[in-house]
């Protein structure tokens, strides 16, 4: 039976993944809680006294739960994209491989991204991030894009005009910024074209 419009849940990259996620993980979060409590509550009921092996069980039973509420609060701290925002990207997107939705992390910073747009070597982002420092974020993206084999250039704009414009620019030489590079296919995701593997590694780095 095919699930009903609406309904399906967002993938990382994905407009509305914020949203989709966050509902996720609070009932993944909340069966992992309830089976041991469950069981906990069921035993002391029944033995009359919480001092059993089965309250042991259900200490350690907690761990994934505790493990998913860490994993929840994450996302939950995590603002969606703005509807009217994407939107106006997605219009300017034309045929380019496009990520939506991402809280891209590294060990020194962490910040959000609107959207990035992918074309040969050209990784071109927008955030409405204020915080974010352009630079370092798009130098650190790069290099590990880079150390998985595609020699891309990334940047991070703030504004949005200029980023239309360049999404704009990108599709219009779109088959020129993609010609002339070598691409063999990824054994593991033979299905998926050079751009959509350097998404596939923008997302591995983010929330």
């Amino acid at each position: 039976m095919s699930r009903p419009k609406g309904k399906t849940r967002k993938r990382k990259g994905e407009f509305g993944y914020f949203a989709s996620e966050k509902k996720h993980r609070a009932a993944v979060t909340a069966l992992l809680f309830v089976i041991p409590l469950g069981v906990f509550f069921a035993a002391w009921i029944y033995l009359k006294t919480r001092m059993t092996i089965w309250t042991v069980g259900c200490v350690v039973g907690c761990l994934p739960g505790c493990r998913s509420m860490v994993n929840l609060i994450m996302i939950l701290m995590r603002k969606p994209m703005d509807g009217n925002l994407y939107r106006e990207i997605q219009s300017h997107a034309g045929n380019l491989v496009m990520s939506y939705e991402m809280y891209m992390t590294f060990y020194e910073k962490s910040a959000y991204i609107d959207a990035f747009a992918i074309c040969g070597n050209e990784v071109v982002g927008y955030s409405s991030d204020p915080k974010i420092d352009t630079e370092f974020m798009a130098a650190e993206a790069q290099k590990i894009i880079r150390k998985n084999g595609y020699k891309v250039n990334v940047k991070i704009l703030k504004d949005l005009r200029p980023y239309l414009e360049r999404l704009d620019s990108m599709n219009e030489h779109r088959e020129s910024l993609e010609e002339g590079i070598k691409f063999k296919p990824d054994e593991k995701y033979p299905d998926l074209s050079r751009n959509e593997l350097i998404k596939h590694t923008i997302l591995a780095i983010c929330l």
